[in-house]
């Protein structure tokens, strides 16, 4: 189970509420192509033969953009909102058990899309199944040995006598060889979340592992605590009762109350992407898109998807980012300041990705009837937006290059340069391009409505 989502503020401006850093394509990838961290870790789990038994669980809003990033054949869960990551597991379980019949007895292991791990790792992962029969434990999670005192990752803290008989360094228990079943595990004994340096190389001296943040447990022992807390265990009680919910963490509501825990420990390199600081450490060039970057500039990067050039001269140790949705010019070391400033208040995304294309926002202007939003539309030569309609705003298209098609009301129509496509409010349409297709796309009404959309088919 993907945990995938993220509000889009850390990595400003290139990340908004749609696009997270999750789907940045600032990475290198193995074919020598830059690639986001959902496709670096759909990759992953490909090459470990694990791909096919995934599926992704996303806020609704971010579907589209998932898909892109992650292929289509990944089942995607989708939440109706943001409400936290036990919310999000809990939903998801009902889902697994309900429609996808997976077992009582299956093992669900849960990780966050922005790992950055290596190819080891997922081998430990696989082991956890094995491990928490073995312990007869209710969770199962991943820890590294710290590298130096962070104050910015959480600790596991193991309990004095490790819960298998094989130790390793610093009281930890090593992990089994690749292609045993006989994993190694520590208990874990209690959790610090941050700490500041000194406690955490006291933490260090105990034996303390930084938490990779995955979790694992029987598919039968989250239900089953799910019908004690009298929560819904249905799809469809959730969406009845999604609205109402508060957000709540897992770590706070399942793991910290477990009595039985155990980690295997990761020795490999483990990061969390989380700044630009951070970030830019594994991107291959200094600049990306048009501008330069000076000699004078050392540890300086520029990632810039304006048409116009940036130039930056006697700059060191800095991030210039610029996207549509704005610019930032910071000392790397304090980029993460940007995310105060941008407040709790959700913002229109000026560029978003779907699975089918590309949109940039030109303008936007509010009216009596709600507003008017004017945007560039690219689909990519086969692209085909869903069957939909929207109750509370129209659409206007005009092509500007390509060749392709439009249904309306079941009715399909050929399209080319020049021509005009109308949408009421309420009425049933698509667009698919046969070329790449450049369109000006007017929208009219209820335009920051994200709950407007009814998707009837992904085909038509």
């Amino acid at each position: 189970m993907l945990l995938s989502g993220g509000s889009g503020k850390r990595l400003w401006p290139l990340s908004n509420e749609i696009r997270s850093k999750l789907f940045l394509k600032l990475l290198p990838g193995e074919d020598g192509q830059p690639e986001s961290m959902m496709q670096r870790v759909c990759r992953q789990l490909e090459a470990a033969g694990l791909l096919e038994r995934a599926v992704i669980v996303t806020h609704c809003s971010q579907t589209e953009i998932t898909r892109r990033h992650a292929g289509a054949d990944i089942p995607i869960i989708e939440e109706p909102l943001k409400r936290g990551t036990y919310t999000a597991i809990a939903l998801a379980c009902s889902v697994l058990a309900a429609e996808m019949k997976a077992a009582p007895d299956e093992t669900i292991v849960v990780l966050p899309v922005d790992l950055f791990v290596e190819s080891s790792f997922f081998r430990v992962l696989r082991q956890l199944p094995e491990a928490l029969r073995q312990a007869d434990a209710d969770i199962g999670l991943i820890g590294t040995p710290p590298s130096h005192p962070s104050s910015q990752y959480g600790y596991m803290v193991p309990r004095r006598k490790a819960a298998s008989g094989r130790r390793g360094r610093a009281g930890a228990v090593p992990s089994g060889a690749e292609g045993t079943d006989a994993p190694g595990w520590i208990g874990i004994e209690r959790f610090t979340e941050k700490p500041d340096p000194p406690a955490a190389a006291k933490l260090m001296k105990q034996g303390a592992l930084w938490n990779c943040g995955v979790f694992a447990f029987r598919l039968g022992h989250m239900l089953e605590r799910m019908r004690g807390e009298g929560q819904p265990t249905t799809p469809a009680e959730w969406a009845d009762k999604y609205a109402g919910l508060p957000e709540a963490s897992f770590d706070e509501e399942v793991v910290e109350r477990s009595a039985r825990r155990i980690a295997l420990v990761y020795e490999g390199p483990w990061h969390d992407l989380g700044s630009w600081e951070t970030f830019t450490r594994h991107m291959e060039e200094r600049r990306v898109g048009r501008g330069h970057v000076g000699e004078d500039s050392p540890n300086t990067h520029l990632v810039n998807e304006l048409d116009r050039p940036i130039y930056v001269l006697g700059v060191p140790d800095a991030i210039v980012a610029a996207s549509p949705d704005g610019i930032l010019v910071a000392r790397k070391s304090e980029s993460n300041l940007v995310k105060s400033l941008l407040g709790e208040e959700a913002r229109m995304p000026m560029y978003e990705e779907k699975r089918w294309g590309i949109c940039r926002t030109l303008d936007y202007m509010e009216t009596e009837q709600g507003g008017v939003l004017t945007r560039r539309v690219e689909l990519h030569p086969g692209g085909r937006t869903s069957y939909h309609s929207h109750a509370r705003k129209e659409e206007v298209w005009t092509v500007l290059s390509g060749r392709g098609r439009f249904i309306l009301e079941d009715q399909i129509h050929e399209l080319g340069p020049g021509e005009v496509m109308r949408f009421p409010r309420g009425a049933r349409h698509g667009v698919q391009a046969d070329t790449a297709l450049l369109c000006v796309q007017v929208e009219i009404g209820q335009v920051q409505d994200e709950t407007d959309i009814v998707r009837l088919s992904t085909s038509w």
